[in-house]
């Protein structure tokens, strides 16, 4: 019923910037924390950024400084700006969204985007 979609990954050279975006949509009634995954060839999906609803957040020590976290609780919406690009950040990138979805059964449940794919040539 709940359905995030991320777009804004590309071909990037290294040193460049990307700005990847998330909106969520359907049954929703209130999004408490939402963020950003990552999963390169090989490797497990690690954690980039989170931002709760008040706009409180945490970042991967391996981003700090270089990748901003922020959203839109109007449009359901969450963002990554990501500048400083290096070859390692090459990986698809997911967006995470926890979710309640109606008023008689509130309790959040996590939902997941298809991932968006970023490549950073060196």
């Amino acid at each position: 019923q709940v359905l995030l979609g991320e777009s804004g990954g590309d071909l990037v050279q290294a040193g460049g910037s990307l700005r990847l975006s998330c909106a969520a949509s359907g049954s929703i009634v209130s999004i408490n924390a939402m963020g950003w995954y990552r999963q390169a060839p090989g490797k497990q999906r690690e954690l980039v950024a989170v931002i709760t609803r008040g706009g409180s957040t945490n970042y991967a020590d391996s981003v700090k400084g270089r990748f901003t976290i922020s959203r839109d609780n109007a449009k359901n919406t969450v963002y990554l700006q990501m500048n400083s690009l290096k070859p390692e950040d090459t990986a698809v990138y997911y967006c995470n969204a926890d979710v309640i979805s109606d008023w008689l059964v509130p309790l959040p449940r996590g939902y997941w985007g298809q991932g968006t794919q970023v490549t950073v040539s060196s």
